[in-house]
C-alpha cells in the first residue's frame, strides 16, 4: 500500500536519534531503558549489586587487613569507583568519546583495585552489564573476556591452592550474565520492530478506513444522483413534457377551435398542478405524492390510471387490476419503484406508442410482487438494441425502470413486435414474511 509523503513513518527512527546508532544491537540502552519497565528495573539492580559488592568487598578487605600501608589507598580507590559509577547515568547511554572515555577509567580502576584487593573481583558483574550496555557486540565481548580473565586471577590468588572451580566458576557466570543480557536485547529489539510494524498496520488501516468511508460516500453520491435523475424523470420531467404537447395543440387550435384549446390548457393545468406536488413531495421526502396520499400502492396505481385516462380525452384508456392479496405490505422501497415504473411506462405509451388501451396488472405471489403494463400500440423490435437518444433528448424510460428494479433484485423484460403492441414486465422478489431482513438499505435510498 502506497503511503502518504506527509504521514510519518513508524520504521523511521525518531528525529533526535542518531541515525548511526538508533536501534542497533550493542549501541543503545539495555532494551527500552528510557520506557521499558522490565529493563529499567534490571539496570537498577545491577547499580545496587555494584554498591553491595563494592561495599561487601571494601569490608571484608578493611576485616582481613587491619592496619596495612595500602588501606588508605584501597578506601581512596574505592571511592572513586562508586563516585564514577555514579557518574554514569549522568554521561547518557550511547557510545560518545566521553562515555568510552569514562568507561575506561571505571576498568581500570577496577583493575588496580583487583591487583591491590583481590576481594574487588566481583564487582566485575555489574560492569559486564555496563559494558554490554554501551560497546558495539565485539568490543564488549572482548571487555567481558578481560574482566573474566581479571576475576579468576584474583579467584587464584586468594585460593590456598589450585581449585578448578576457580578457574571454570568465573567464565561459565560470564558467559551467562552475557548471554542473558544479549537476549534480552535481542527480545526488546524485535518488540519494538514489531510495535513498529503493530503501528504501521494501525496506520494502514486507518488510512485503508477512511479511503473506504470516501469511497461508499461517493458511491452514495452517485446512485442517490441516479436515483434523484430517475425520480424526476418518472415525475416532473414527464409532466412537463406532457404539458409541452398539451400547449402546443392549444395553440394549433387556439383561433379554429377555442373549446378544445381550453380543454388541453385546462389539462395542462391540472398536470402542473400534479407535479407541484410531487416537487413539494421532493423537498419534503421524495416519496411519490400518491402514495403519500394513503391506501398504498393499489390505490396509488388506480389513482394513475384514472389520471392518465381522464388527461387523454378519449385518446387513451387505462385499466388498473389487482390480484391476490399480499401477505405483508409491501416495503415502501418496492411501492415506490413500482409506481414510478408504472408511471413512466404510461408516459412512454402516451408519447410514443399511439395506443387506444393500456392496462395494468398488479399480481401478488407468495414469494413475489409482479406488475404488468400492457397496451395495444403500435410496439417496436424489442430484440433491437435501443440507440443512444442525441443530446437533449428524452431516453431515460426503460434503463431508469431497468435500474430501479436490479436495485430490489428484480427483473424487468419487455415483450413487444411492431404493430401487436407491448408488454412490459417488473417482477420484484420479496422476503419471507416471518424473516427480518438482514441486508442494510440500499446506497441509493440513504439520504
Amino acid at each position: 500500500m502506497r503511503r502518504n509523503a506527509s504521514e510519518p513513518d513508524a520504521r523511521r527512527p525518531a528525529p533526535t536519534d542518531p541515525p548511526d546508532t538508533a536501534h542497533r544491537p550493542g549501541t543503545t540502552d539495555p532494551p527500552g531503558t528510557t520506557g521499558d519497565p522490565d529493563a529499567r528495573w534490571m539496570a537498577l539492580l545491577m547499580h545496587a549489586a555494584f554498591f553491595l559488592l563494592l561495599g561487601a568487598s571494601l569490608t571484608r578487605f578493611l576485616m582481613r587487613h587491619p592496619g596495612e600501608t595500602r588501606t588508605p589507598w584501597i578506601i581512596a580507590l574505592s571511592a572513586v569507583l562508586a563516585v564514577l559509577y555514579l557518574l554514569g547515568p549522568v554521561l547518557g547511554s550511547r557510545p560518545t568519546p566521553r562515555r568510552l572515555t569514562w568507561l575506561g577509567v571505571l576498568v581500570v580502576v577496577w583493575m588496580v583495585l583487583v591487583v591491590l584487593a583481590p576481594s574487588f573481583a566481583w564487582c566485575a558483574v555489574p560492569l559486564f552489564y555496563t559494558g554490554l550496555r554501551i560497546l558495539p557486540p565485539r568490543a564488549a565481548l572482548a571487555l567481558v573476556a578481560l574482566l573474566t580473565v581479571f576475576v579468576v586471577a584474583a579467584q587464584l590468588r586468594l585460593a590456598t591452592g589450585f581449585d578448578p572451580n576457580l578457574v571454570l566458576a568465573p567464565p561459565a557466570v560470564a558467559a551467562v550474565a552475557t548471554a542473558v543480557f544479549v537476549h534480552m536485547q535481542r527480545q526488546a529489539v524485535r518488540q519494538r520492530d514489531l510495535a513498529a510494524r503493530q503501528r504501521e498496520l494501525i496506520d494502514d488501516l486507518l488510512r485503508t478506513r477512511r479511503d473506504l468511508a470516501a469511497t461508499e460516500r461517493r458511491e452514495g453520491t452517485l446512485a442517490e444522483r441516479q436515483r434523484l435523475s430517475m425520480e424526476i424523470h418518472d415525475t416532473l420531467a414527464q409532466g412537463l413534457s406532457s404539458q409541452q404537447m398539451l400547449l402546443q395543440a392549444a395553440d394549433r387550435s387556439w383561433d379554429t377551435d377555442p373549446a378544445t384549446a381550453r380543454r388541453h390548457v385546462l389539462t395542462a393545468t391540472g398536470i402542473a398542478e400534479r407535479n407541484l406536488a410531487e416537487a413539494r413531495r421532493f423537498v419534503h421526502d421524495l416519496a411519490p405524492a400518491d402514495l403519500a396520499e394513503g391506501g398504498g400502492l393499489e390505490a396509488a396505481l388506480h389513482a394513475l390510471a384514472t389520471r392518465e385516462t381522464s388527461q387523454a380525452r378519449g385518446r387513451l384508456t387505462v385499466r388498473c387490476h389487482v390480484e391476490g392479496v399480499p401477505a405483508a405490505a409491501l416495503p415502501d422501497r418496492v411501492q415506490s419503484a413500482l409506481l414510478r415504473i408504472a408511471q413512466g411506462a404510461l408516459a412512454n405509451v402516451t408519447e410514443h406508442a399511439e395506443a387506444t388501451v393500456a392496462a395494468l396488472t398488479l399480481t401478488h405471489l407468495d414469494d413475489r410482487v409482479v406488475l404488468d403494463i400492457a397496451d395495444d400500440g403500435r410496439g417496436f423490435d424489442a430484440g433491437r438494441p435501443a440507440s443512444r437518444p442525441p443530446e437533449g433528448v428524452r431516453g431515460h424510460g426503460l434503463p431508469a425502470m431497468r435500474a430501479r428494479v436490479q436495485q430490489l433484485g428484480g427483473t424487468l423484460t419487455v415483450e413487444s413486435a411492431p404493430g401487436e403492441g407491448t408488454v412490459l414486465s417488473a417482477a420484484v422478489p420479496l422476503p419471507h414474511p416471518n424473516t427480518a431482513p438482514t441486508a442494510p438499505p440500499a446506497p441509493e435510498e440513504r439520504a
